[in-house]
């Protein structure tokens, strides 16, 4: 079985801006593409499982979120890094676009994405990390079996959407990789 790290895409890679509508609004974290890179060494599969209910509300299609993970996967890529696969959610409760509209497993803090990736790469749970920036991420990490690390980038926990306390916490992605370096079995 192998092992893997979820990461959360704005706050934990990307500079957090509210609603990335472009990639023109996409900014790499500093030391992301080095921390990728190390866990790439450490033989982790690197999956992204984000919520994009910028596609419920209707200001963006799938296309183009598409279009943003290709060249966020472009610049990682020109840094030495990969990511194997990103998974999204685009629905939402509240959604504009009805075929959109509605509580899904795959919404973190739900497991689906998480499951997804779990089922098709054959990923051992207990070998494996959730990284995030918000109680939802930690609290999806938690509830799929996964040891969590919340980074004090993006939202830093502050989203106070739910009680949970991660595992571990960092100050960014490059020492979340010192913490799972410590505690990969």
């Amino acid at each position: 079985m192998k092992k893997a790290v979820f990461l959360d895409r704005d706050g934990v890679i990307n500079k957090e801006v509210d609603v990335l509508r472009s990639f023109k609004q996409l900014r790499l974290l500093p030391g992301v593409a080095q921390a990728i890179r190390q866990l790439n060494k450490l033989s982790f599969l690197i999956i992204i499982v984000t919520n994009q209910p910028v596609i419920a509300r209707g200001w963006l299609t799938e296309e183009e979120v598409d279009a943003i993970h290709n060249v966020l996967i472009k610049r990682l890529v020109q840094k030495g890094a990969r990511i194997d696969v990103i998974y999204y959610c685009p629905h939402h409760p509240n959604a504009n676009l009805k075929k959109y509209r509605r509580h899904c497993r795959c919404r973190k803090p739900n497991i689906g994405l998480i499951k997804k990736a779990v089922e098709k790469f054959k990923i051992n749970v207990k070998k494996s990390f959730m990284v995030g920036d918000s109680t939802r991420d930690i609290l999806a990490g938690k509830c799929a079996g996964l040891k969590t690390i919340l980074v004090k980038t993006g939202y830093g926990g502050k989203d106070g959407k739910y009680s949970v306390k991660p595992d571990f916490v960092s100050k960014n992605l490059m020492e979340a990789v010192s913490i799972i370096k410590k505690n990969a079995k």
